[in-house]
C-alpha cells in the first residue's frame, strides 16, 4: 500500500551497505521527522520525485579506490539539497567533489575522541575538545574537495568531519548514529531542524488518523480479510482496519494446539469481546496434532505446520463473499531488506505471517505496517489501545510449542511445556524482568535424568530455560538473571509440572547459538 502523498517532510537514506543503515533512519524517526532508506543507485528521476529534504549518504564496507565501487550520482551535491556524507558516505564526497582519500597509515575502529576546529552549525551544542565518537574505516581525507572547511579532526584523522556551508554539504568520519556515539543525537538533529528545516511532524497519532483515511480509500466498500495470531503486528494490523473499515473487516484465528496456555482465550476476549472484531475462530487442534504424530525433524514440523494453516486458512477464507484484499504484517525491516544494498537478505522473510497466500487467493495486498519499525507498531498499538501485555509480547515462532519440544509432538508434552512455560513468564513477570529482555520461553528436552523426589528416586523430564537480551534478535546474549529468580523458576517448575525433575539454564549466546532450538 502506498502512502507516500501523506509525507510532506521527508529525509532521503541512500545505503551504501552499511550495517549501520537502519540505525540511521530509527534515529530520525526517533526525532520525529519521517525517512526511507533506498539503494544508492535508484537514479537521479526516483530521487527527484521523492521529494527529500535532506539526503543522508551511508557508511559502507568499500574503499573508493575499489573496483566497482558503489558511487553517488554526482548530481545529487548539485540539487540545493542539504547532505550529510557518513563514514564511507563522507569519503565518497571527498572523492566525488575534487578531493582526495588515502589509505590510513592505520585503521580506526571503535572509540575515538575528536576536537572541534571551526564553527559550524552542524555541531551546534556539542563540546568542542575531547568529543567522544565510534569510528570504523580504513580510508581518510588527504585533501578537501573545493569549498570545504575542516570541522573536526582526531588523532588519526586529519579530516574526522568536514562542511561547505554555503551548499550545505557536510561529512563525518564517524557513525553519530551508533549509542558509542553520545552526541549522535544531537548531530543528527542539527542536521535536521537546522539544515534541514525540517519539523517534527512523525507521529504514530498522526500516522494512525492519515492512514485510517489512506484505508478508507483503498478498500472502500470491498472486504478484507487478515490472519489474527494475537502477536503485535497482526493484533496492530487488525485493530488499525477495524478502526478503517469496521465490519468489512474479517478477521481468522487459527488454534493449532500449539499455543501458550491461555492464550486462545486471551485472543478471543481482547478482539471480538472487547474490539468487537469479526472475529473467525478455528479450532484445529486434533488436525494438527494427527499430521505431526511421530514427526522429529524441526523443518518437517515448520513445514507441516505452515502448509497445513495456509490449507485451513485458505479454505476459511474461500466462504467469505466479497473479500478484495488480504491484510499482513510486514514491518519496514522486511521492506529493506528486499532492496538492500549488500544487505542481510535478497530476499523478503517468506515465512512472515502468512507469505505465499496473495497469489494463491487472488487477493490484493494490504501492508499498513510496512512503513514502520518494531518500536514504531508498538506505540501505534498503544494509540489503538491495545493492552500493554499485548503490545510488550516477546516474539514467539509461527510453529508454537511444536519447536520447542525436541522430538515428536504429543498431547502430553505439550501439557508439560505449557505449564512449564507458564510458570516462568509469571515468574520473569513478578521479577520486573519481562520488559528488560528480548524473549523467555522454556524447551522440552528429549532425555531423562535421575532425581530424588521425597524418599523415591525418579526418572523424570528435563526443562530448559531460555531467557536472552537483544534489540533485533540478529545477535543475542543470555540474560544475567539474579540467582533467586533463577531458583524460583526452577523450584517452581520442578515442584508444579508433574513429570519434571531438572531445570537447567541455558548460557549460550547467538552466534554461535540460535535464540530458538530448533
Amino acid at each position: 500500500m502506498d502512502f507516500d502523498h501523506i509525507h510532506e517532510e521527508r529525509i532521503l537514506v541512500l545505503d551504501f551497505g552499511s550495517q549501520y543503515t537502519q540505525l540511521i533512519a530509527r534515529r530520525i524517526r526517533e526525532s520525529h521527522v519521517y525517512c526511507e532508506i533506498h539503494p544508492f543507485n535508484i537514479g537521479m528521476e526516483r530521487i527527484r520525485a521523492f521529494g527529500a529534504r535532506g539526503i543522508i549518504l551511508s557508511g559502507g564496507p568499500s574503499s573508493v579506490h575499489d573496483d566497482g565501487a558503489p558511487l553517488a550520482d554526482g548530481e545529487i551535491f548539485g540539487l540545493g539539497v542539504p547532505v550529510l556524507g557518513i563514514c564511507y558516505g563522507m569519503q565518497l564526497m571527498a572523492h566525488q567533489l575534487g578531493g582526495a582519500v588515502e589509505k590510513a597509515d592505520r585503521r580506526e575502529y571503535g572509540p575515538a575522541a575528536i576536537n572541534l576546529e571551526s564553527e559550524s552549525v552542524l555541531f551546534q551544542d556539542v563540546e568542542r575538545e575531547s568529543v567522544r565518537v565510534w569510528m570504523s574505516h580504513g580510508d581518510r581525507i588527504l585533501r578537501l574537495p573545493p569549498g570545504f572547511a575542516v570541522l573536526a579532526h582526531s588523532e588519526n584523522s586529519p579530516v574526522a568531519a568536514m562542511g561547505d556551508a554555503t551548499r550545505r554539504i557536510f561529512g563525518v568520519q564517524f557513525h553519530p548514529e551508533v549509542a558509542h556515539t553520545p552526541c549522535g543525537k544531537a548531530i543528527l538533529e542539527n542536521f535536521l531542524f537546522r539544515i534541514c528545516h525540517c519539523r517534527s511532524t512523525w507521529t504514530m497519532k498522526s500516522f494512525v488518523e492519515l492512514v485510517t483515511q489512506a484505508l478508507r480509500e483503498k478498500v472502500g466498500d470491498d472486504r478484507v480479510i487478515c490472519a489474527l495470531s494475537g502477536g503485535v503486528d497482526s493484533s496492530v494490523v487488525a485493530v488499525l482496519l477495524h478502526r478503517a473499515i469496521g465490519d468489512r473487516l474479517r478477521c481468522i484465528f487459527v488454534n493449532n494446539g500449539l499455543l501458550r496456555r491461555g492464550e486462545a482465550e486471551s485472543v478471543q476476549r481482547i478482539f471480538k469481546d472487547h474490539f468487537e472484531l469479526n472475529l473467525i475462530t478455528m479450532n484445529a487442534t486434533d488436525v494438527f496434532l494427527d499430521r505431526l504424530k511421530g514427526v522429529t525433524d524441526p523443518e518437517r514440523k515448520r513445514k507441516i505446520i505452515g502448509n497445513l494453516f495456509i490449507e485451513l486458512f485458505e479454505s476459511e477464507a474461500r466462504k467469505l463473499q466479497g473479500a478484495k484484499y488480504l491484510a499482513q504484517g510486514t514491518l519496514y525491516p522486511d521492506v529493506i531488506e528486499s532492496v538492500s544494498f549488500k544487505g542481510p537478505s535478497a530476499t523478503i522473510k517468506t515465512h512472515h505471517n502468512v507469505g505465499g497466500l496473495p497469489e494463491r487467493m487472488n487477493l490484493e495486498l494490504i501492508e499498513p505496517l510496512r512503513e514502520l519499525f518494531k518500536d514504531e507498531v508498538r506505540l501505534v498499538g498503544r494509540e489503538l489501545g491495545l493492552p500493554e501485555h499485548v503490545i510488550q509480547r516477546h516474539p514467539f515462532p509461527g510453529p508454537g510449542l511444536a519447536i520447542r519440544m525436541i522430538g515428536d509432538v504429543t498431547r502430553e508434552k505439550l501439557d508439560m511445556l505449557r505449564e512449564a512455560d507458564s510458570i516462568l513468564l509469571e515468574e520473569i513477570e513478578a521479577s520486573g524482568w519481562y520488559d528488560h529482555v528480548w524473549q523467555a520461553f522454556t524447551v522440552l528436552l528429549p532425555v531423562r535424568s535421575v532425581g530424588v523426589m521425597g524418599d523415591e528416586r525418579t526418572y523424570e523430564e528435563v526443562i530448559a530455560v531460555r531467557v536472552v537480551e537483544s534489540v533485533d534478535a540478529m545477535t543475542a546474549d543470555w540474560a544475567r538473571l539474579p540467582f533467586e529468580v533463577l531458583q524460583r523458576i526452577s523450584n517452581r517448575i520442578i515442584n508444579e509440572v508433574k513429570g519434571v525433575n531438572r531445570v537447567v539454564y541455558d548460557i549460550s549466546s547467538k552466534p554461535p547459538s540460535t535464540i530458538e532450538w530448533e
